[in-house]
């Protein structure tokens, strides 16, 4: 899992069958100190998030795991919302 804040929405009107009523949003993975790493990607929501709030997502095969694996095509999902930035503490104990 990575940690990410959500930066915006996607629209999407034509989508798979399984996907309907499903939220797409682009994140923006960051590092161990929240500092943008690498382009935005984007997830499935699985949680209910928004934009500007900070989350965790997975990646490959366990992306599928909060759906109908078998059914729902993603490799990108987010699986949690992270309560604040006070709540990522890096590898120097720094919020």
């Amino acid at each position: 899992m990575q940690i990410a804040r959500v930066i915006g929405n996607v629209v999407s009107t034509v989508k798979n069958e399984s996907l309907h009523g499903r939220k797409f949003l682009i994140v923006q993975t960051l590092d161990a100190d929240l500092k943008p790493r690498g382009n935005p990607t984007i997830a499935l929501d699985a949680v209910g998030a928004g934009v500007g709030e900070l989350v965790f997502w997975c990646r490959g095969k366990e992306a599928s795991f909060p759906f109908k694996r078998d059914e729902t095509p993603t490799d990108c999902t987010i699986v949690g919302i992270i309560d604040s930035d006070a709540h990522v503490l890096n590898k120097y104990g720094k919020s």
